[in-house]
């Protein structure tokens, strides 16, 4: 994305604005998705017992073709980052800020209290020790990965600056290179009773933020000095778009394969699982939101924040627990419940922006 949606003056209402197909019915797709697995799981049990087995080592937890998905999934969105946006880093700083502590001091933190808070005690009676320190492990690494690629579509249909989300995105995504291992290995040891493999963690890291990232960039830097800006921006990202789509598709039919036997005798635990992520994902959306008004930043401006403090990087989240735990584990479940209710409530936190942009003084104002 190359320009800046004026807030002041939008160009496009924002009750003209659609999302695509995938898009708007991404919940649709994961409850079939959810069913599929569960189906091949149990109809199939030695043909998934096999698929479990191939990893990239014995013992490490990555299965191989899992891997591949995730990273088809994860390097084009990298490919939207665009780091030439740090230049403008200091312009209307106080977004920026809000941003960051809501992301990176409040929002992984909350979700440890109230996943503890919920699994131990709220919902200790419905599940044993072991699962509780499943779903309060993936749940943290659900909210330490900020979003990435899908608040560009928040953006939009809130008549977010564009050019300032990329700003935002590109300085959370920096972050996480350093950030994201400490903070799930600290949380994670201090919420439950597991204990993170930090070598594994970092392993993560590299595989899934670090590689892709440079891979995203060096692509991007490569084909926009060939073709042009406007040639990668609307014609070889939207290439990758049905790429992206049945990888997360295939990603989710694996990994509910795999949890085939857990989801026919618990179900009611994906329930319990959404809970507290939806607790976390309006507190913190309220939050950033609340702040952005209170500093008097613009709506343009103030609108994806509080997005990108909402939502999650959940490809990223459901890669580094399948690292960490496995995909038949329940930490990589409760980052899977994340991918299932991520479209309706944004759509909602979406709305509430939309019927509240009065709030927010406009651009000429400040």
């Amino acid at each position: 994305m190359t320009h800046t949606i004026d807030a002041a003056v939008p160009t496009v209402a924002p009750s003209e604005k659609r999302l695509n197909i995938f898009e708007r019915y991404l919940t649709v797709w994961v409850s079939l998705c959810i069913l599929a697995g569960v189906l091949v799981g149990q109809a199939f049990p030695s043909l998934v017992s096999t698929f479990r087995s191939w990893e990239l080592g014995e013992g490490s937890h990555i299965n191989l073709p899992i891997a591949v998905l995730i990273w088809l999934m994860i390097i084009p969105m990298m490919m939207k980052v665009d780091l030439t946006a740090l230049r403008n880093v200091g312009r209307r700083p106080q977004g920026l800020f809000v941003t960051l502590i809501v992301n990176w001091l409040v929002k992984p933190f909350s979700m440890a209290f109230f996943a503890w808070l919920f699994f131990r005690f709220l919902f200790g009676a419905w599940m044993t020790s072991a699962e509780a320190d499943q779903y309060i492990a993936g749940c943290i690494i659900l909210a330490a990965a900020p979003c990435t690629a899908m608040v560009f579509v928040w953006s939009y249909l809130t008549d977010g600056d564009a050019a300032y989300t990329l700003v935002q995105v590109t300085v959370n995504d920096l972050i996480m290179l350093l950030l994201f291992a400490p903070i799930i290995g600290f949380l994670v040891s201090g919420a439950s009773s597991l204990t993170v493999p930090f070598g594994v963690l970092m392993y993560s890291v590299v595989a899934f933020i670090v590689i892709p990232l440079a891979a995203g960039t060096l692509i991007r830097s490569w084909l926009i000095a060939r073709h042009g800006k406007s040639w990668f921006e609307q014609g070889f990202l939207p290439r990758f778009a049905p790429v992206t789509i049945a990888a997360l598709l295939l990603t989710l039919v694996c990994i509910f394969a795999f949890q085939a036997d857990n989801i026919v005798a618990k179900p009611w635990h994906v329930a319990l699982i959404a809970i507290p992520i939806l607790f976390q994902v309006y507190m913190n959306a309220s939050l950033a939101y609340g702040l952005m008004r209170w500093l008097r930043v613009p709506y343009a401006v103030a609108a994806p924040g509080a997005l990108i403090g909402a939502s999650n990087f959940f490809e990223l989240a459901v890669a580094t627990a399948i690292a960490l735990f496995g995909p038949e584990s329940g930490a990589a479940l409760a980052t899977v419940v994340g991918v299932l209710v991520e479209v309706p409530v944004m759509l909602s936190v979406c709305h509430i922006c939309n019927r509240t942009r009065h709030w927010f003084p406009e651009e000429a104002e400040i």
